[in-house]
């Protein structure tokens, strides 16, 4: 009787230890952990588009992640929660947007006509958000001394192969071989160069996924030139020197500035996107409230981060689009 009445007691507190385990193991929807695992398994839609307290899933542009980053930053100081956000580049991040991987989108150019057609056909309704404007930067190393300007036409001859030697740019400059660089085909950078100054031909380069390197590679080498954000010109100014751009319909150079960039009078000037997921906008209001605290705070994590805020009202016709 004693030895029944221990094997039950004994058979009792395993039973208590067990589910102590399982219950410990379960993900809580709102820990940094969960929403890891669930943007991984691409089940992150699924959360981030369903229930009111789901998480939030975003990826995209390595140019409009630093707006995002401080934006993430604030918003998870004051609502103790958190985005995940990668950094897989504009037109990877649209593939998993279209997957229905993620609840938003970050783009340093303007969706693609395809891009459309496929969100279209995967049954993926959006609404696209101005965050801030960029300009694409065109910069050589400080150590350049004979490079003070550039035309389309010019950044055309560098970018499609036809010129080896800086002589053949301009007759004035040195004969010595350059080499360019530039963000590769993940990027809308690489994107937005490729249309506006190539007339959409394959920009020929060396190409690098990421756009600290270009950065790197340009400021070793006097006679290398590379292309990125205006955000990464800015924090290396030191060892980079920004080349005034002279555009197709433009009788001089322009250098971009703040106040160049935001007017669009710097020739490679350029918005920069969120574009969320309707039915999250809808279904889950963790996210909605972020992208109201995004579109309330993107001025300042713009100007915090090196590129340029739009003017305030426009903020607010972002507002005035959330559902």
């Amino acid at each position: 009787m004693k030895k029944s009445m221990f094997l039950a007691a004994l058979l009792m507190s395993l039973m208590f230890i067990l589910a102590a385990c399982g219950g410990g193991n379960a993900e809580d929807p709102t820990s940094g952990e969960g929403n890891e695992a669930s943007g991984e398994s691409g089940g992150g839609s699924e959360e981030g588009s369903g229930e009111s307290g789901g998480s939030i899933i975003g990826d995209g542009s390595s140019t409009v992640f630093p707006i995002m980053e401080i934006i993430n930053e604030e918003f998870n100081a004051e609502h103790g929660m958190a985005a995940e956000i990668g950094v897989s580049g504009t037109g990877a991040g649209f593939e998993r947007f279209t997957a229905g991987e993620t609840d938003f989108q970050n783009a340093s150019r303007d969706i693609k006509e395809e891009e459309v057609a496929a969100l279209e056909e995967a049954g993926i309704e959006y609404t696209e958000f101005l965050v801030g404007t960029d300009g694409l930067t065109v910069a050589v190393s400080q150590e350049n001394d004979f490079i003070d300007s550039l035309t389309f036409d010019e950044l055309y001859t560098i970018y499609s192969g036809e010129a080896e030697s800086w002589s053949d740019v301009r007759e004035d400059f040195p004969d010595e071989p350059i080499t360019a660089y530039g963000p590769d085909q993940s990027h809308g950078t690489h994107d937005f160069f490729k249309e506006e100054v190539m007339n959409d031909e394959d920009v020929q380069a060396e190409l690098i996924q990421d756009t600290n390197q270009v950065v790197s590679s340009v400021t070793a080498d006097p006679n290398s030139i590379g292309f990125f954000g205006y955000s990464f010109y800015l924090n290396n100014q030191d060892t980079l020197k920004a080349v005034p751009i002279q555009g197709p319909d433009s009788e001089e150079a322009i250098e971009p500035t703040d106040e160049t960039v935001q007017s669009y009078e710097y020739p490679l000037s350029r918005p920069l996107f969120v574009y969320a997921k309707n039915e999250s906008l809808e279904n889950n209001e963790s996210f909605r409230t972020f992208m109201e605290f995004t579109l309330e705070n993107a001025a300042m994590a713009a100007e915090e981060t090196g590129y340029v805020a739009l003017p305030e009202e426009d903020y607010q016709e972002q507002i005035d689009q959330l559902p």
